[in-house]
C-alpha cells in the first residue's frame, strides 16, 4: 500500500481536531459543535436545518447536498460522547493529540472521526454532478438512548425527503454491518411503607422487595441464555437482561419506603421484546401482591426510560451490496451495540453501519482512531461520490 493511502487529508484532521475540542458529553449542550458545523457548511453555500430538544440546549443538524427529494443517501452520525469522569487520561480528553499514527481524544472513534471525514468530503461532493442527493444527519443524545434520531427522521419527512438508504458511521473498522440488537432500558420504582427498623415487620421494605424483583429479572435472563432464541452472528447470541443502577433508603434505622432501579434489555432482531418485558411485569405483580398484604398503598411502577430499535437489514439488499463495493469487500456482519440506525430501519429506510475506528477504543480513556482508518473512510466516501454520480441503482 502506498504510504499516502494510509494518511488522511489535512482537512479531515483539522476538522476532527475542532470537533474533539467541543465537550459534547451527553449531559452537556452540543450547540457549540452543531453551530460550528452549521457555520462551516454555510460558508460553502449549504443550508442546514436545526431541530432542538425540549430544553433547546441540544440540536440535530440536517443538510442536503445535491438536488431531488427522492433517492439518495443519509450519512448519519451522533455528536454526543460519553463522560470522561474518573478515567485516567494522559492529557486533556477534549484536546486532540496526534501520536504514533493515531489521533487521540474523546469521540475520536465514537464517532467524530466519521463526521470529520464526511465534512471534509463536502467540497468535492458539491462540485460533483450528483444524480442523487446526500443528506448529512448529525444527531444529539445517541449515547443516552438514541433520543435525537426520531426527531431528525421527522424532519426528513417534513421536508419531503425520501432517502433510499442510510449509512451510520459508527466505528466498525470500515467493515459493513447490517444488524444489531434492540435496546430497552426500563425504570422500576418500588413504593413501600416506612417504619422504625426496630419495628421492621410493621413496614414494607422497598429495597428488599426491589431486590426480589431484581433476582427474578436475573432468573429470566439466565433462562433466556439457556433456552431462548439464538443468533450466532452476534458475539452474545441470545437475549440479555441486566440491572444497571439501584438506589433507595435514607438511614439504616428506617425501613425504606422508596427504591428505584433500572434494567437493560438487549433483544435479538425478530424476537418479541414486549413478551420478555411481560414476564417481568408478571413477576412485579406477584411481588406487589405480597407487599399489599402489609400495606394496601404499596406500589410498583415500571416504565420505559430509553429505547433504540433493532437493526436487521437483509444481506442481499442493494444498500448492502453498495456498501461492500465502497468498503472493498468482506462479508457483512453485526455489531453488539445499538445505533441510531435502528430508528431509520424502523422508519423503512434501509440502513448499514460502517465507519472508521474500533468500538474497542470507544468509551475508554485515551480513546483514539488510527489515521489509516480515517484514510480508508475518505476512500469509501470518494467511491460513494462516484456511485452517486452514476445511474441510480440504490
Amino acid at each position: 500500500m502506498n504510504p499516502a493511502d494510509r494518511s488522511p487529508s489535512a482537512s479531515t484532521l483539522e476538522i476532527l481536531e475542532a470537533l474533539i475540542g467541543f465537550d459534547t458529553v451527553s449531559r452537556n449542550s452540543n450547540l457549540g459543535l452543531i453551530e460550528w458545523v452549521r457555520d462551516w457548511l454555510k460558508r460553502l453555500g449549504v443550508a442546514s436545518r436545526l431541530s432542538y430538544d425540549a430544553s433547546r440546549a441540544k440540536a440535530n443538524l440536517l443538510a442536503t447536498l445535491g438536488d431531488g427529494a427522492e433517492g439518495g443517501l443519509v450519512l448519519c452520525g451522533h455528536t454526543d460522547v460519553v463522560p470522561v469522569d474518573g478515567q485516567p487520561w494522559d492529557g486533556d480528553p477534549f484536546r486532540a493529540v496526534r501520536r504514533d499514527g493515531r489521533i487521540y481524544g474523546r469521540g475520536a472513534a465514537d464517532m467524530k472521526g466519521f463526521i470529520a471525514c464526511v465534512l471534509a468530503a463536502v467540497p468535492a461532493l458539491l462540485e460533483a454532478p450528483l444524480r442523487r442527493p446526500v443528506h448529512l444527519a448529525w444527531t444529539y443524545d445517541e449515547e443516552v438512548g438514541c433520543l435525537g434520531a426520531p426527531v431528525l427522521i421527522r424532519d426528513l419527512r417534513a421536508a419531503g425527503l425520501a432517502p433510499a438508504g442510510c449509512i451510520v458511521g459508527e466505528p466498525t473498522a470500515m467493515q459493513v454491518m447490517i444488524g444489531h440488537k434492540g435496546m430497552r432500558v426500563y425504570r422500576c420504582r418500588v413504593h413501600g411503607l416506612e417504619a422504625h427498623s426496630s419495628l421492621a415487620p410493621s413496614g414494607v421494605n422497598a429495597i428488599e422487595h426491589a431486590a426480589r424483583l431484581v433476582s427474578r429479572i436475573r432468573d429470566i435472563a439466565l433462562e433466556l441464555a439457556r433456552e431462548g432464541p439464538r443468533d450466532e452472528s452476534f458475539s452474545v447470541p441470545f437475549v440479555t437482561m441486566s440491572t444497571g443502577t439501584i438506589r433507595g433508603g435514607t438511614a439504616t434505622n428506617i425501613v425504606p419506603r422508596e427504591c428505584e432501579f433500572q434494567f437493560d434489555l438487549r433483544y435479538l432482531p425478530g424476537t418479541d421484546a414486549d413478551a420478555t418485558f411481560a414476564r417481568v411485569r408478571r413477576c412485579a405483580d406477584e411481588v406487589l401482591a405480597d407487599m399489599r398484604l402489609a400495606s394496601p398503598e404499596a406500589r410498583i411502577a415500571l416504565e420505559l426510560a430509553e429505547e433504540a430499535p433493532d437493526l436487521n437489514t437483509a444481506p442481499d439488499a442493494a444498500l448492502v451490496r453498495l456498501g461492500a463495493r465502497l468498503a472493498g469487500g468482506g462479508a457483512p456482519g453485526r455489531v453488539p451495540f445499538a445505533t441510531d440506525g435502528g430508528h431509520f430501519h424502523r422508519a423503512g429506510v434501509p440502513t448499514i453501519v460502517v465507519g472508521p475506528g474500533s468500538i474497542d477504543q470507544a468509551h475508554k480513556p485515551n480513546e483514539f482512531v488510527a489515521l489509516e482508518q480515517l484514510a480508508h473512510c475518505e476512500r469509501f466516501l470518494e467511491r460513494l461520490k462516484e456511485e452517486l454520480c452514476a445511474e441510480a441503482h440504490v
